[in-house]
């Protein structure tokens, strides 16, 4: 099995980060598979700005900080961003070094794009790992990382989700993660003449699986 690939998480930036998310959706049923019908196709970087400055929505694009020249200096100093980083697979979580607009230069050396994720009242979405870093088992990393800054910064007393019934890649990663379905409802989209059902899941702090 191979070493799972650290992951870190930056502010989503839809100047440059919006082109590459929307080139990990290929087609309609991707993007209702990500989003659900919150957004329509064809996907437009004006969608995703408008979304990643939703009120209390906070959105971040997962980067490997393995192209890093050496250990990151900040790796395990507090900073003014008030989150907090610790050993890139197995300590939380985001990485505030980097700031919404940080230097091209410090951007470089995290690392390409990964995948996306987002939390919003909440509300955990948007998850999405990026076609060619698949199976690798990021997915369950990137849903960690997110949790972690909802429950240790945020304060979160628990977190929400919706996962279709038919993404069992997802719920897998969800239940290994301590959430739990609370309610199903079927049939809340039909794509390609195919009724989609959903399950809506919870993960109360208390619960929460280290």
């Amino acid at each position: 099995m191979p070493l799972l690939q650290p992951l870190a998480l930056r502010p989503f930036r839809p100047p440059t980060d919006a082109p590459v998310l929307r080139s990990w959706i290929p087609d309609p049923t991707a993007l209702m598979t990500w989003a659900g019908p919150n957004f329509t196709w064809p996907l437009d970087d004006a969608q995703l700005a408008a979304y990643a400055t939703e009120p209390g929505r906070r959105a971040w694009t997962a980067v490997s900080p393995a192209t890093t020249d050496g250990p990151r200096k900040d790796a395990r100093a507090g900073t003014a961003g008030g989150g907090t980083t610790a050993d890139p697979l197995h300590g939380p979580t985001l990485d505030p070094s980097l700031s919404p607009s940080p230097s091209p230069s410090l951007g470089a050396r995290l690392g390409t794009p990964l995948g996306h994720v987002s939390l919003a009242d909440g509300r955990l979405g948007r998850v999405l790992i990026a076609p060619g870093a698949r199976g690798r088992g990021l997915g369950e990393r990137l849903v960690s990382l997110a949790v972690s800054v909802g429950f240790d910064e945020l304060a979160l007393p628990e977190i929400h989700l919706g996962v279709w019934t038919h993404n069992t890649a997802a719920l897998r990663v969800y239940e290994k993660l301590g959430f739990r379905t609370t309610a199903t409802l079927e049939a809340v989209e039909v794509v390609d003449g195919v009724p989609w059902s959903v399950h809506r899941m919870r993960l109360a702090a208390s619960d929460r699986r280290q």
